[in-house]
């Protein structure tokens, strides 16, 4: 639906921002646009709305050169979405999304109807949040309003610049998957600007990576993962959190699992496990011999359920683990065993058989926090 071809922009210091883009954005992708500051994302992004122009090169929108069209004319036929929102401070909400509407002479009653359509489609009652300004919405609110805005008008094409950049964790998380469902539901051409890659793999239906001003490489974001064209697309990436095609590449247990898990010996009393709970704040003991033999495990209710019973020794309640993996084997395949049995945890085995650490719930969320590390600017 969009087509850039052989765009080049050199601004009159001799600074050359883009050079040979040729690029095609399909109807109702939502394509993401994404590379370290200064590296031409924004510039291509505003090409489209002719808010810059090339210099040289063709754009084309639905197979028609843009160049041939009134600039106002085609801005009011693309949404557009910047990261400070820019809401009219002195106007309603309901004002501020029926802006493109009324400059296109819609009536009164369609246009009512469309900005009540649309706030309730991003969870805005109408009746309350209709009259209120920006000032009374929280940030993510005023966001939500400012992507709306944006599709008042049925527009085919939306840009988006950094959209969501400026709101905390939490916030820029929801509107993610907001995004998400607004595009499964309306099927939009979306060019969406950002520096993020954990945002550009979340939402993305194709991505163009970009560096001075080039192209580096574009495709799917599972494509880009798995066959990444050059050391620079790796660094940005990020090594761990690529997924080769090779069995090497996909992390083992080894790399993932818990190597000192809360471990204590069969002849324990139940008195000790208790208490060796309760330092260490867990509710389970995996049971240990001293040749690291893993011979089960208790819960403080296999505990509790025998402590009145001084006799008794963790031997006597413990239960056989039921799911054991071998050092090296792939950790989809412990994701696995957890998923199917609705097991928190895989015990570890070494090849001599000796118990060398847990694959938990917990270790994998640490590890997915090592695969992603903090954004590249």
């Amino acid at each position: 639906m969009i087509k850039l071809e052989q765009i080049n922009k050199v601004y009159d210091d001799g600074f050359q921002a883009l050079k040979n883009i040729n690029l095609e954005f399909r109807e109702g992708d939502l394509n993401v646009l994404i590379g370290p500051s200064g590296c031409g994302k924004t510039t291509t992004m505003k090409l489209i709305n002719r808010l810059i122009q090339p210099s040289s090169g063709t754009i084309t929108i639905g197979g028609k050169d843009i160049s041939s069209v009134d600039p106002v004319t085609l801005r009011r036929r693309i949404g557009y979405v910047i990261q400070n929102i820019g809401l009219f401070p002195h106007m309603t909400i309901a004002a501020n999304v029926a802006v493109v509407p009324k400059l296109l002479k819609w009536n009164a009653p369609k246009i009512e109807r469309r900005v009540d359509k649309l706030l309730d489609m991003v969870g805005l009652d109408p009746d309350t949040y209709r009259n209120r300004y920006p000032s009374e919405l929280s940030g993510g609110q005023q966001q939500r309003v400012g992507v709306i805005r944006a599709l008042a008008a049925e527009p085919d094409i939306i840009l988006m610049d950094e959209p969501f950049s400026a709101l905390d964790p939490i916030s820029r998380e929801q509107l993610q998957d907001e995004l998400i469902r607004l595009q499964h539901e309306l099927k939009k051409t979306i060019v969406f600007v950002t520096h993020d890659m954990d945002e550009a793999i979340k939402i993305a239906d194709h991505i163009v990576l970009m560096k001075d001003g080039e192209v580096v490489q574009q495709g799917k974001p599972e494509a880009i993962l798995r066959h990444p064209a050059n050391e620079f697309v790796k660094s940005f990436v990020g090594e761990k959190r690529m997924l080769g095609s090779e069995p090497s590449d996909i992390p083992t247990v080894d790399d993932v699992m818990a190597s000192r898990p809360v471990t204590a010996f069969p002849s324990r009393g139940l008195a000790e496990a208790v208490k060796m709970m309760e330092q260490n704040r867990v509710d389970s003991l995996l049971v240990v011999d001293p040749k690291k033999k893993l011979r089960g495990m208790v819960t403080v209710y296999d505990v509790l359920q025998h402590y009145r019973d001084e006799s008794k020794t963790l031997a006597d309640v413990a239960k056989p683990f039921p799911h054991v993996v071998s050092t090296g084997t792939p950790l989809t395949e412990a994701l696995r065993l957890m998923t199917e049995h609705q097991t928190p945890y895989v015990a570890v085995m070494n090849a001599e058989g000796s118990f060398i650490g847990m694959v938990t719930r917990g270790s994998v969320v640490r590890h997915l926090a090592d695969v992603y590390p903090a954004e590249v600017v």
